[in-house]
């Protein structure tokens, strides 16, 4: 009876101790479908930090020096933290995102032929201006992510933020300074800044 006895204590000590968790945390590599047609790459790396939470970094590079006749080198990173509402990598998720950009472009409102005058009364058409400098952008990203197979998923996303912008407006060809200031011109907006269907190989 002794020996039962000491034999239950055994499994009673046993069945206390918790099982070592050995699996390992996801990795899912990605690439934006929506802007390889285009020649504009954004690729992204996303890694399991807990069972509902992830953390992506991703890329976006732009190099366009023309772009329907839009100067469009943009090239910027950000990091993503994400909680899944099922589980990482599936289903609907919310995420808060930061990211940083430099960029040569030309803003949306200048691609019109518009009149534009500075403080010294010199004038410029709007669709020979263009802009360049960089931004700091804040946002929260909203997607879902689904398995298409085994190892391959579609992750659809956007992002809307604070865009903090440092810029200066030059003239196409001569290269002069359009506006007065003489350092950088600031801006902030509200906008959506990243976005598309990202197709994401699972690694692990």
């Amino acid at each position: 009876m002794a020996g039962a006895k000491a034999q239950q204590n055994e499994v009673t000590a046993t069945e206390t101790i918790s099982p070592i968790d050995n699996s390992e945390k996801g990795i899912r590599l990605k690439a934006n479908s929506l802007f390889l047609p285009i020649g504009i790459v954004n690729v992204a790396g996303e890694f399991q930090v807990d069972k509902k939470i992830t953390i992506q970094g991703d890329v976006f590079i732009s190099p366009w020096k023309s772009f329907s006749g839009h100067e469009l080198q943009y090239y910027s990173a950000s990091v993503e933290g994400r909680y899944y509402f099922k589980q990482a990598f599936n289903g609907f998720y919310l995420g808060a995102n930061i990211a940083a950009s430099q960029f040569t472009l030309q803003k949306w409102n200048y691609w019109n032929d518009d009149i534009y005058i500075n403080e010294k009364k010199e004038s410029f058409i709007k669709s020979d201006l263009y802009q360049k400098g960089h931004s700091i952008l804040l946002g929260i990203t909203a997607g879902y992510q689904f398995r298409l197979s085994d190892k391959w998923s579609m992750d659809i996303y956007g992002t809307v933020g604070s865009s903090q912008d440092f810029y200066k407006g030059y003239e196409r060809g001569t290269g002069k300074r359009y506006e007065d200031a003489t350092g950088y011109n600031k801006s902030s907006e509200i906008l959506p800044y990243r976005g598309g269907v990202m197709i994401a190989y699972k690694i692990r």
